[in-house]
């Protein structure tokens, strides 16, 4: 690769706009050109952990540290040495180890830093999650809305070797309250008329679902007959969601149903935390307005970051909130 480097004491190197640490690496790419920030660690998260969790209040330092423990884990069982030999392979066949949006962790660079966050990194320097002796990737997400989710009720990819992840209640004991209640979307509505949920469906329903419909490439979705909830999980999610429409009988399972139920924007669902509050046909079966309740915001598996907020400000450290979120696990040294 063409490799562009900062020179002279503290300098950066910059590139779209924004600063980074360390240096630029340029590789060739099918179309275009792919640019690589490669940096060590501790300097990426710098610019991960101030975008991934909003926090700067002192009440809040726990609540960044354990998010700062939380994104090196994953970051390092991101690295090859880290994955099994196939997985290792095929990640060395790429110039990256890691995306700089939320299909990995959202990275801005030097331009991101803030003090709160790079007080929280230094505090935890070096810091990772293990489980019997491995690193762990430790998942995290917004705000759980009472309780978090085993990875089985939310990914079709499995999951079920990871013990450290598993339901948690997220209720203040003693109490009807969560420490997670303070997000914004702790609870949230959502209404679409007839034509809305139509237009999104046959924008997003084929890529994320199975059934019948699926299968019948470029078909319409067309008129929305039905939606039917096909149970809920052990933490209380929509675990599937039957689609009936003139296209045919569609199914989500999982996360997916927050990829296929967007927005006319396209903004995905909150969470599969939901249940249905209307559903209103019209005289010929069609679906005329839809309105879902439901509480939370993201996929549910692992660390709550407004349920970490809420517990550092009633005086929770860093290795409580962790214990209570990813349970079985230990910090320890990453090297």
């Amino acid at each position: 690769p063409l490799v562009a480097r900062p020179y002279g004491l503290g300098a950066l190197v910059a590139f779209g706009g924004r600063r980074y640490r360390g240096e630029l690496r340029v590789h060739a790419a099918r179309e275009g050109l792919t640019v690589v920030n490669a940096l060590p660690i501790e300097e990426y998260l710098r610019g991960v952990v101030p975008l991934e969790l909003n926090a700067f209040a002192p009440a809040e330092a726990a609540a960044l540290e354990a998010q700062a423990v939380a994104a090196r884990s994953y970051t390092y069982s991101r690295l090859a040495e880290y994955l099994p030999r196939a997985q290792a392979e095929a990640r060395a066949a790429q110039p990256f180890d890691l995306r700089d949006t939320v299909a990995d962790q959202v990275y801005g660079g030097a331009d991101a830093e803030r003090d709160a966050s790079d007080r929280a990194v230094r505090a935890t320097a070096g810091l990772v999650l293990r489980y019997g002796g491995a690193v762990v990737s430790a998942p995290y997400y917004s705000a759980c809305g009472g309780s978090t989710a085993e990875p089985g009720e939310v990914w079709q990819t499995g999951g079920a070797g990871e013990p450290f992840l598993r339901c948690v209640s997220d209720r203040v004991p003693g109490t009807d309250r969560h420490w997670c209640e303070a997000a914004p979307r702790h609870h949230w509505t959502r209404t679409w008329d007839g034509d809305a949920l139509r237009a999104v469906f046959e924008r997003h329903l084929r890529r994320h679902a199975s059934g019948e419909g699926a299968r019948v490439a470029g078909a319409p979705v067309g008129t929305v007959r039905a939606l039917t909830l096909q149970g809920r999980t052990t933490s209380g999610r929509v675990s599937a969601l039957a689609v009936a429409a003139d296209g045919g009988r569609y199914l989500l399972r999982g996360n997916e149903i927050r990829f296929a139920l967007r927005s006319l924007g396209g903004e995905i669902l909150p969470s599969t935390y939901f249940s249905v509050d209307s559903l209103v046909a019209d005289d010929e079966g069609r679906i005329a307005r839809l309105t879902l309740r439901g509480q939370g915001n993201g996929h549910g598996v692992g660390m709550c970051q407004w349920g970490a907020i809420g517990r550092s400000r009633a005086g929770h450290d860093v290795r409580a909130i962790l214990r209570t979120y990813y349970p079985g696990t230990t910090i320890e040294a990453a090297e």
